[in-house]
């Protein structure tokens, strides 16, 4: 129990987190409830009822600390690292290390948001081998459409025991909905926050498709000199303006609606002749002869502009695909997609 000034300094984090949060009142209080997980509302909760009386000194240091520490901090850079480095100030290393993991998996506010976000076959991968009933369980809690997708993926016989599990399946209990999500959280997003870390070769992809030509031909030559294996799968990796001949009608349609109009033409005046046809096969025949006609009126065009307008184009196209509007083909296989 806290009673004088001096205990001040013996609070840690947590209750000073607690005392925080019981003076801003109710309404302000539940507004930062609905911000947190049921588990860092039951810490805090747990800590406010074994406060007892708090002298008003103390609370008083409290709102000067508070205020002292955000007023003096000017600009904010919050990471990864950052973050960590804080939470291990006021929780032992065990919980921090479970939170940071929670960061760094996929993004989602409930374990069912996250599982969204999560890759249907990474996804499918971990489900094939626990029980059907499990994966009944998280394939009802899912959006139909991921559920869909990972359903796909599974062996055809255990796919089937799955659908008849939850066929069978009424109501999920709350013990066996919590016993599903210890699971998850504990076996599955733990192992994949430790192997999302973002690859190298993927990061050297990135920047090299933001090269000019001449600059990524020469840092690809060199990289194979000194490492033949990496330059191959950076090679494999990096998705140039060619690439955009995989698209289907519908993804180089939404593109072009998306471009800057004055790009295309100097796009296409460098593009093969099959990536040229492909886009203007998806215009109206007026749209069609309009850019034809630009192109041929703009007569010989620098290669750097070309090339900067291209990679405009591609920018554009990753863009979309982030946001689930275009598929791009990923140079792995046909099959695979990037998005």
């Amino acid at each position: 129990m806290i009673r004088a000034k001096d205990d001040y300094r013996s609070l840690n984090g947590l209750q000073k987190a607690a005392l925080l949060v019981m003076s801003v009142g109710e309404d302000t209080a539940a507004k930062i409830f609905q911000l947190m997980h049921d588990d860092e509302i039951r810490e805090i909760s747990q800590t406010m009822a074994n406060l007892g009386t708090v002298n008003a000194t103390v609370i008083e240091r409290l709102f000067v600390e508070f205020a002292d520490q955000i007023s003096s901090t000017g600009t904010l850079t919050g990471t990864y690292e950052s973050t960590e480095r804080l939470l291990s100030k006021v929780l032992d290393k065990s919980k921090v290390d479970q939170i940071m993991e929670e960061i760094r998996g996929p993004a989602g506010r409930t374990m069912w948001d996250k599982l969204g976000n999560v890759h249907e076959s990474v996804l499918a991968n971990f489900l094939k081998n626990e029980y059907p009933q499990t994966v009944a369980v998280v394939l009802s809690k899912v959006k139909p459409d991921h559920g869909a997708r990972v359903l796909s993926m599974l062996p055809e016989a255990f796919a089937m025991e799955v659908i008849m599990r939850m066929l069978r399946m009424e109501s999920v209990q709350k013990d066996i909905l919590d016993d599903v999500e210890r699971v998850l959280r504990n076996e599955f997003m733990s192992n994949l926050a430790r192997t999302s870390r973002r690859d190298a070769h993927e990061m050297i992809a990135e920047i090299f498709n933001n090269l000019d030509r001449a600059s990524e031909q020469r840092f690809l030559t060199a990289l194979e000199e000194r490492n033949r294996d990496s330059a191959e799968k950076v090679r494999s990796l990096m998705f140039t303006f060619e690439d955009l001949g995989k698209l289907d009608p519908g993804g180089v349609q939404t593109l072009l609606r998306n471009i800057e109009k004055d790009k295309l033409p100097i796009a296409l005046k460098g593009a093969s002749e099959a990536l040229r046809d492909l886009f203007l096969s998806n215009m109206s025949e007026r749209a069609s002869k309009m850019l034809k006609e630009d192109m041929a009126a703009m007569g010989p065009v620098r290669v750097r502009d070309v090339e900067e307008s291209q990679l405009a184009m591609v920018t554009v196209a990753k863009e979309l695909a982030a946001k689930g509007e275009i598929m791009l083909s990923d140079k792995k296989g046909e099959d695979e997609l990037i998005y």
